[in-house]
This record gives C-alpha cells, structure tokens and sequence, in this order.
C-alpha cells in the first residue's frame, strides 16, 4: 500500500540503528502501517484509519519503539504490555497534556491490535488511563492502612484442595503435609483440618509483591531460585529482570520469608509444578500475565473491604505503593534499589507526599 506522507522510519531511528537492523524495522512498520490504513479501523468490515491518523500513529510509536531500545539497551521488536504500560506511566509523570498522553496510549493500543490480528498476540488492557479534561494522575495506589488490610485478606485467599475431591494416595501425601503444619501426628490428622489449612501460594506472591514491588512480568518470571529465606531477600539474576539491566538482591520481610519457606514446602505437593523452577502458577500450569493479576487483587480488595470504584487499580498499585512509602519512611536511594529502577529519574515520581500526610497537615492547620 503507499505510504506517502506517513514515515515507515523517522531519522533519529535511522541514524540509530545498523543496516541491517533499519531493513528489519522498516520492512515491519510497513508491515503495520499499511494495515492500519487498510484494515485498522474495523478489521471485520475492511475499514482503515485516516491518512492523517496512520501519520499520527507512525510518528508516536516509532518514538515509543526508541523508548524500548533504550529501556532493553538494545534493538528489538519484542515488545510487549509491560514496555508499554511502564512507559505510558513515565508519561503520566512528564509535562505533556493529558491529551497527548491520551493519544499516545490510543496509538500503542492500536500497535497491539495490528499484533493480535496479524501476529497472533494479544490487544492491550493498560494499567493505567487519562482524561482529557485535566487530571494528570497515574494508576491508584494502596494507602499505609489498605496495604495491611491486602497483606490480612491475602491470608483468607486460597485453600488447598477439598478432602472429598482427592484419591487415597494424595490425600494421604495432604496428610503428611498438614501433620507438619500443625504439629501433630500424622494419624490424628481429620478432615476438619482441610477446613482451616489454606494455601500459601497468594499469600507468599502478595506478600512478596508488598515488600519488593514486583512487575506483572516479575510475578510471571519468578523462580525457586530467587528465594533465599534464610538472609530474607529475593535474588534477581539480571537475564530474569524486567530490565535485563543487573542483578538484584531486594529485601522482604521476615512474615514474608515465612510464607515464602511455606509456600515452596506447599508447592512441592502440586503435580503441575514438576520439571519447572517457575514459583507461582496459576490453577491451570500457566504463568500469572497482568489481567489475572488485576483480577486477584481486586477479589484482595473485596475481602479486606476496599472500595475499587472510580480508582485504576491494578497489580501496579502495590508497586507504587511500594516506592511512595519506601520514600517516604527511606530516601529515593532505598525507592530506587528495592524497586530495580536503573535510573534515578524514574524513581524521582515517588518524591512526593502522601495523600494521608497532606490530610494530616490539614488537619493541624485548622
């Protein structure tokens, strides 16, 4: 399809990339863009985005493109919702009006509808929306208060499996695992105890979640090899990263490293994870991605009793309830190695008072 006045490649990509990565990028974005003006719109019914819109589009993801290049320290065209979501939220904190943020995210919404109907991926939900008439906040986060109500109602979540639905031999293996929980016998283990024994596998991830801020894509690449209960810390190798940048060691605390021990003592008992180090699974043996993440805390919230109406709340609000705290009670330095941000200036968002403390102030005005 002709492209003319709608750049496939704006100069600052060109001179950034080699000969042969500029052949793959161009050759892609043509790809892309002469979709949206054929099929974009409305792919069912054949109807493609205007000509000034598709330019629109090419000139905002192209930039988006170098976002991710710098962000993975290298050309890619892997780009996923995470990349998209952490970088429509270090727009949420710059200068721009919210009408372009909102058209940016319009323009990365429809990059990954072309890859839903094209390439087999998935359209995206994102973390975080704008409003054109004026407000300038990012995605919710968790208040001091309704962090601990989280961390509770995550002790509520989660059951092992029901007495009546195992055969004798796993019934028998729970046994052996509730003798040790309780500290009994394993003959005097009943069925009434299947009654107050739940899982550890929400509580450890949502615990964890609370102390190191982990990314969706954290949660989904977690492994047992992380975990170090004994010195409290979950050790990320960089290649496990989100950012591929170092390695990690972030502190948890001492509750959470308990659930972790019992959680990876638990997990053993689970025929889906043999022959895989992942440390959280969903029921069906697949990684956690961002919308069922979204979706468990929201069920947290129900059971602690925290209303979600008129707030973004996703997965990301621990994270950054992680970093304004972490803040607050540190400095920007302890913000910005407990959450792995490579660069000072991403952490800098958190530098700013709580809504509780302002409130506070309030009040002592008078």
């Amino acid at each position: 399809m002709n492209l003319d006045g709608v750049p496939a490649v704006t100069e600052p990509s060109e001179q950034r990339l080699n000969a042969k990565q500029l052949l793959d990028y161009r050759e892609q974005r043509e790809e892309f863009l002469s979709w949206l003006l054929a099929f974009g719109k409305d792919p069912m019914r054949g109807a493609g985005y205007s000509r000034a819109t598709v330019r629109r589009t090419a000139y905002r993801t192209d930039q988006f493109n170098r976002w991710v290049w710098t962000d993975e320290g290298q050309y890619t065209m892997s780009i996923s919702h995470d990349h998209a979501d952490e970088y429509m939220r270090e727009l949420a904190y710059g200068e721009q009006s919210n009408t372009h943020k909102a058209n940016t995210q319009k323009s990365l919404k429809r990059f990954f509808k072309w890859q839903s109907h094209e390439r087999g991926g998935e359209e995206w939900d994102p973390s975080q929306s704008f409003s054109t008439s004026g407000s300038n906040n990012p995605r919710d986060y968790l208040t001091v208060e309704e962090r601990q109500e989280i961390r509770e109602a995550a002790l509520d979540y989660g059951s092992i499996p029901a007495y009546g639905n195992l055969s004798p031999d796993e019934r028998d293996r729970w046994k052996t695992h509730l003798a040790q929980r309780f500290g009994k016998p394993k003959s005097e283990v009943v069925p009434e105890d299947w009654e107050k024994a739940n899982g550890w596998k929400y509580t450890s991830m949502t615990w964890a979640s609370l102390d190191a801020g982990l990314r969706p894509v954290e949660v989904e690449r977690a492994k047992t090899t992380w975990v170090d209960v004994e010195n409290q810390v979950l050790r990320i190798p960089k290649e496990e990263s989100s950012k591929n940048a170092e390695n990690w060691i972030v502190g948890v605390t001492e509750r959470t490293a308990k659930a972790l021990e019992r959680w990876l003592e638990e997990r053993e008992l689970y025929d889906q994870y043999e022959g895989t180090d992942a440390l959280w699974l969903t029921r069906e043996g697949n990684p956690y991605q961002t919308a069922s993440l979204r979706d468990l805390l929201k069920r947290l919230c129900s059971i602690a009793g925290i209303p979600t109406e008129n707030r973004q709340m996703s997965w990301y609000a621990i994270r950054h309830s992680v970093g304004t705290y972490m803040t607050r009670e540190e400095d920007l330095a302890a913000a910005q190695a407990q959450l792995r941000h490579r660069s000072e200036q991403t952490t800098m968002k958190y530098d700013q008072t709580p809504v509780e403390d302002r409130r506070d102030a309030l009040d002592r005005m008078g």
